[in-house]
């Protein structure tokens, strides 16, 4: 007898199905990463590397920080946004629809995808970054938990952007928008001392200040009980995003 089509498949093949249709978004995507992902955090590092010369050390482990979010929150977060603008643009969305699939692994399956495609290009920045800063590396085991976790909340605003948008262009600016603002709310590029005191307050409230803490303690050390406060503030903004995606998600199941 033929296979029941209709049958739901188990969600862990569902997600691996999922995962290797958002894969293939490399073929589009791969120039936007080089240039985002690669060029626009090294220009970055270069120019901000120059001017925190000048100041404390420590300024630099804070110019190399906000360097690697740049090029996650560009690398991911942006694309995101325009893949799922684009799904519900061209129909693709109501196409899962009519599958015997799960919207929220549609969700998880994209984010999961851009996150393996930004992968080189996070490695190319935390290389170059280093050697041109002349920063030293210590990195922690914990950044193999922790990396994943700062990606997954600004996914999630990428993603709730692209079902929000009513164009995928409009998606690419709003994104864009967004990008620009959370790296520079709060001690993300800069060190604390050098922001004012309500831009420090207003850093509470995105993902992006926990990111950078939690990246720079497993990345340059030491790691401190911090570390356990950023997890936790990440993990429920990661699962309120997605959370708010899938909610929004149009999914009239036929």
């Amino acid at each position: 007898m033929p296979p029941d089509l209709r049958k739901p498949q188990p969600p862990h093949v569902q997600l691996l199905d999922l995962l290797l249709v958002q894969l293939s978004n490399y073929r589009w995507s791969w120039r936007g990463m080089i240039v985002t992902g690669v060029f626009a955090p090294m220009m970055s590092t270069v120019g901000l590397g120059l001017l925190a010369r000048q100041g404390a050390p420590e300024n630099l482990a804070y110019v190399l920080t906000g360097s690697i979010v740049l090029s996650l929150m560009f690398q991911n977060q942006n694309n995101v946004a325009g893949n799922f603008a684009f799904m519900k643009a061209m129909g693709t969305l109501d196409f899962f629809a009519t599958l015997p699939l799960r919207r929220a692994l549609v969700v998880v399956a994209t984010v999961l995808a851009f996150f393996l495609l930004s992968i080189p290009s996070l490695l190319v920045t935390v290389i170059f970054g280093a050697l041109f800063l002349g920063v030293p590396l210590h990195v922690s085991p914990l950044a193999l938990v922790v990396v994943p976790l700062c990606v997954m909340p600004m996914a999630g605003i990428g993603a709730l952007i692209g079902i929000l948008a009513r164009t995928p262009e409009e998606a690419g600016s709003a994104s864009l928008l967004v990008t620009i603002v959370l790296l520079f709310m709060g001690p993300v590029i800069l060190p604390p001392a050098t922001l004012p005191a309500w831009l420090l307050t207003l850093s509470h409230a995105g993902p992006t200040g926990y990111a950078a803490s939690a990246i720079r303690q497993v990345t340059f050390g030491p790691v401190s009980g911090r570390l356990l406060v950023d997890v936790a503030v990440l993990t429920a903004l990661t699962l309120l995003s997605l959370w708010l995606v899938t909610r929004r998600v149009s999914w009239q199941e036929r």
